[in-house]
């Protein structure tokens, strides 16, 4: 199987093609230029999600190479600190629903002949518990709000691609220790990584347009 994660230089998306190289499989991991982490059976491409013109190079590098699941995992969470009466700056909404909403749907875009080039192609997109209207405790509003608009999008993504054949999945991490979640969370990026396998693992057209997470729980919308 091949697999290609976005944004997999570091956390979540580090493990995850570890995990699949190590099971055999053939990951293609993408990270926004300098130097890649050296990590056996992992081919390691440029991508910045945010730029057509990234995008376009990565399709032309890999056209005719099928790709069996896609990992939409790069992302920023910038305002955790901001404070209501003086922060969240435009920029910073700008940046962030870049990279975690339009670069989701850019990557999926510039990738689809490739998907469509396999028996059974996946989309997993790595979006948030932050992302529900059942959890409201305040703060952190463009990261909740670019969230919420990568699970509308791979929601609508999942009945437009259906016909197709292609099955969209959408995932809570877990709150993990990794750089954007601090040494203070819950799981490791290892445990976060094997639970997300796994549920990728289940995805089909008949399950295609879920929430879910980690460990394997249906999300509130």
């Amino acid at each position: 199987m091949t697999a290609l994660v976005t944004g997999a230089n570091r956390g979540i998306g580090l493990q995850l093609v570890r995990g699949y190289a190590a099971d055999g499989d053939s990951p293609i991991g993408t990270h926004r230029g300098g130097a890649a982490p050296q990590v056996p059976g992992v081919r390691w491409e440029t991508l910045d999600v945010t730029e057509p013109a990234s995008q376009a190079a990565l399709a032309h590098t890999l056209a005719a190479h099928p790709i069996d699941l896609l990992v939409c995992n790069a992302g920023l969470y910038l305002d955790g600190g901001e404070n209501l009466a003086v922060g969240y700056p435009p920029e910073m909404w700008a940046q962030m629903f870049a990279t975690n909403v339009t670069g989701v749907f850019l990557t999926v875009q510039s990738l689809l002949p490739n998907l469509q080039l396999s028996a059974a192609p996946k989309i997993a997109i790595i979006s948030s518990q932050m992302a529900s209207h059942t959890r409201a405790p305040g703060r952190s509003y463009i990261y909740r709000s670019s969230k919420a608009a990568a699970l509308n999008l791979g929601r609508n993504l999942a009945t437009d691609l259906k016909p197709l054949g292609i099955a969209v999945g959408i995932y809570h991490p877990g709150w993990v220790k990794t750089e954007m979640g601090g040494e203070s969370a819950e799981i490791t990026a290892e445990q976060a990584s094997a639970g997300l396998r796994a549920r990728f693992a289940a995805l089909s057209l008949e399950t295609t347009g879920c929430f879910e997470t980690w460990d394997g729980h249906p999300h509130a919308y």
